[in-house]
């Protein structure tokens, strides 16, 4: 199952009515030193300057996939993954529409470190596009947080080049065919927020070998501003900034934490926001939101807004 030098490569973008951005990331994803065998774009628009981007840029080698119904980012790489399946593709290399590999070699070196590694995932590290030395993500480690790209390095073991077990999987991506087979694609109930973190979920209970390349990145616009510090920053919870997001971010967690692998941090998660909405917001009426939604992620009731 492990990925290989010689595989065939299938890059899968997913885009909704974001033509400009899609073409900065079709230009990188293009002129990898590996190339690529197709280039997949789910557009969630089904917009004709989509497909005239594609064909412009991607040429022979682009897979132009309107859909009429929005199928948000899980469901748009589930339609991604299951066509370069049809394709033939050995592994799925995962794009977005508002983020691009750093440079031309990222694909390279993502496929030599699964090679070394034996890794049957592998991902870069996921990295400011506005200042790429700070992570897109803060990522915690312990009760640690990482907020910059050279904190990820053990400066004990400088050489080491993977963080195994630690992975962002729609951010430059690189996922054997065979892995698929035993995580499936992505669940479209999730539409959008958590759809990758439930998709990491069932990687780690697979038993695959996978992780981050430190010698690779993927630049993606900040998102770390809906992380909300408290207790003083020993912890943090999350809060985006619009009701929509807040939406699937709270249904969708309420899914999550109800998942086998994900149960033991409930207690955690229940703490965490209390103390935020009623603690440090003072916002009863907020949690009380927060907890209906959280409930109807538990009941599994999909319904969008």
């Amino acid at each position: 199952m492990t990925l290989s030098l010689t595989d065939k490569v299938a890059a899968v973008i997913v885009t909704h009515k974001r033509v400009e951005l899609l073409r900065t990331s079709l230009q990188v994803v293009a002129a990898q030193s590996s190339p690529v065998d197709w280039i997949i774009v789910v557009d969630n628009g089904c917009d004709d300057p989509v497909r005239d981007l594609v064909e412009e840029i991607a040429g022979d080698k682009g897979v132009h996939l309107p859909s009429a119904t929005n199928l948000g980012g899980a469901g748009g790489f589930a339609y991604g993954f299951l066509t370069a399946l049809a394709l033939g593709a050995d592994a799925v290399w995962c794009a977005d529409d508002d983020g691009h590999p750093e440079g031309g070699q990222v694909l390279e070196v993502l496929q030599k470190c699964a090679v070394a590694h034996g890794l049957d995932q592998v991902s870069p590290v996921v990295c400011n596009v506005a200042e790429p030395d700070r992570l897109a993500f803060p990522l915690r480690r312990g009760v640690e947080w990482r907020r910059f790209r050279s904190e990820l390095i053990d400066p004990d073991r400088p050489e080491d080049d993977l963080l195994e077990g630690i992975a962002s999987l729609f951010n430059g991506a690189l996922i054997s065919a065979r892995a698929m087979e035993v995580i499936g694609v992505p669940d479209l109930r999730l539409f959008i927020r958590g759809d990758e973190v439930e998709y990491h979920r069932r990687l780690v209970r697979s038993g695959l070998r996978f992780g981050t390349c430190l010698r690779a990145a993927y630049l993606h616009p900040d998102g770390s501003d809906e992380f909300k510090p408290i207790l003083g920053g020993r912890m943090h919870t999350q809060y985006p900034d619009n009701a929509t997001k807040r939406f699937f971010t709270y249904r969708n967690r309420g899914f999550l934490m109800n998942q086998p692998g994900m149960r033991k941090l409930l207690p955690q998660e229940y703490a965490r926001f209390a103390w935020f909405f009623l603690v440090q917001q003072k916002d009863v009426k907020g949690f009380c939101e927060w907890l209906r939604l959280h409930q109807l992620g538990r009941k599994e009731r999909f319904f969008r807004p």
